[in-house]
């Protein structure tokens, strides 16, 4: 179970954090690795491609903006060029600026959407074309995990930019399973809580630290099995799927549903009063218009 031996996997974001780990574990289940990131983490990519291949895989480092149309093309041109085939891809790479609405500039907002949805987008259009025109000739084996965030959920205030791309990102791998599913391909999104670069900013830094003794709930170790079990061929039945990972639980997010709705009883359009009137018994006066869900549990 979980055997992923002869697959090749491209990880983007792969030189720390949760990709690393992602890269690892798949390495473990045996798949051949493309260690994906920006040139500044060319060390930590390397050291990567260098543990891979010490627990007995193959991998390759491949440098440059998950976002960027040419390199995009050009990491997967070179994972098959390396190693004949692409089966699966996780796209991870990201970053934050957070600051509210009232003083976030374009570029700030522009930066992270693009980044982490652009960044998505023009991996999976990568995959799904190599997959579609590769089922031509027979069966193929696809997986696709993308990363999105509980802030796409509850929508933090300090995050304009970032929490927008991540539900961007749960539309656009959600839409994918229904295209791919035909071909046998997988998509599915996992929401991990991890302690990462990203989180040493979070007003909540500190809930993220790892204990002195005991099990580190916040280690990115722990959502990489989650991914592990995605790209295997046991998961092959799963697609569409929204997980929140992280320590020793896993979250399946259930999909939207239209179950609360109002016919107007008079029958024809509403009315402003009749609309009052209809909607006061579910927004009665306990009812917050402003939830703050996001909360990290405390260790």
């Amino acid at each position: 179970m979980g055997d992923l031996g002869g697959k090749v996997a491209i990880v983007t974001g792969a030189g720390a954090g949760l990709g690393r780990e992602e890269a690892l574990q798949l390495a473990r289940q045996g798949a051949r690795v493309v260690v994906n990131d920006i040139p500044a983490a060319r060390e930590r990519a390397q050291a990567v491609v260098d543990a891979i291949k010490g627990i007995g895989s193959e991998a390759v480092a491949v440098f440059g903006d998950c976002a960027d149309t040419a390199d995009a093309g050009r990491l997967f041109r070179t994972a098959i060029e390396t190693f004949g085939d692409v089966n699966i891809v996780v796209n991870n790479a990201g970053f934050t600026r957070d600051k509210t609405l009232y003083g976030m500039t374009d570029e700030e907002f522009d930066s992270v959407v693009r980044v982490h949805l652009r960044g998505h987008f023009v991996n999976m259009r990568n995959a799904a074309q190599y997959w579609r025109e590769k089922a031509k000739s027979g069966p193929v084996y696809g997986r696709l995990v993308s990363t999105s965030s509980e802030a796409m959920l509850f929508a933090a205030p300090g995050q304009p930019n970032y929490a927008p791309a991540k539900a961007g990102i749960v539309s656009l791998a959600i839409g994918a399973a229904a295209l791919l599913q035909k071909l046998g391909v997988t998509s599915n999104v996992i929401l991990p809580r991890a302690r990462t670069a990203m989180t040493e900013n979070m007003p909540h830094a500190h809930l993220f630290a790892a204990p002195a003794t005991g099990f580190d709930v916040f280690s990115p170790a722990n959502v990489a099995p989650m991914v592990g079990y995605l790209a295997s061929p046991s998961a092959a039945h799963i697609s569409g799927e929204v997980f929140v990972v992280w320590g020793n639980r896993v979250t399946i997010v259930q999909r939207p549903r239209l179950d609360v709705f109002y016919d107007n009883p008079q029958g024809g359009q509403w009315t402003i009063e009749g609309l009052h009137t209809t909607l006061a018994g579910y927004f009665t006066a306990a009812h917050k218009p402003v939830v703050d869900g996001y909360a990290v549990p405390p260790q």
